[in-house]
């Protein structure tokens, strides 16, 4: 898992660790074997304050896509697409648990077109570690590798993972008005 460190001040105003452990809000999937996402932190609302209180509450989030003027910091573990091509693969358990535990998110994967999805969102997105394709429309694709860095405009796309080992992805997701 991943450690997350949380800043702030303390009662004297001085700068200090507020928080140092694991994301309230993860997910793996056991209808998805390998699939871990993380949200590691979120904002919400018109304006983002540095000092807004603590959004640690525990509570599972309503949604992991912001609206606008919100943010939301996520990490994302991808296993090969060979999961999702088993004989023992069952999409339906995976799209009833991704509704479960990412909403918002889930809610705009494609019916059709499993993984094709559009959020209102800027995103930027790093590679971590391995290999993804990057999918638009009309089939085209780009590989990114660790390192490489995606600025996704509110457009219509999925990630594959056609290798043979886990990818992961740091993703910023920032709620657009269109």
């Amino acid at each position: 898992m991943t450690r997350r460190l949380v800043t702030g001040h303390d009662a004297d105003g001085a700068s200090a660790i507020i928080s140092d452990g694991e994301s309230p809000w993860c997910a793996s999937f056991s209808s998805i074997p390998g699939f871990h996402v993380s949200m590691l932190w979120a904002t919400d609302g018109a304006g983002i304050s540095a000092t807004d209180k603590f959004p640690d509450s525990g509570a599972w989030p309503e949604s992991w896509v912001p609206a606008p003027g919100g943010s939301r910091l996520l990490i994302a573990t991808f296993p090969p697409d060979s999961v999702m091509a088993s004989d023992t693969f069952d999409g339906l358990a995976a799209h009833r648990e991704q509704m479960e535990k990412i909403p918002g998110l889930a809610d705009a994967f494609e019916a059709d077109n499993p993984g094709m999805h559009k959020t209102r969102t800027l995103d930027y997105g790093v590679v971590l570690s391995g290999s993804i394709l990057l999918e638009l429309d009309n089939g085209q694709t780009r590989e990114l590798k660790a390192n490489d860095i995606v600025v996704q405009r509110a457009t219509r796309h999925a990630w594959r993972n056609p290798g043979s080992s886990p990818a992961t992805v740091l993703f910023v997701l920032m709620g657009s008005s269109h």
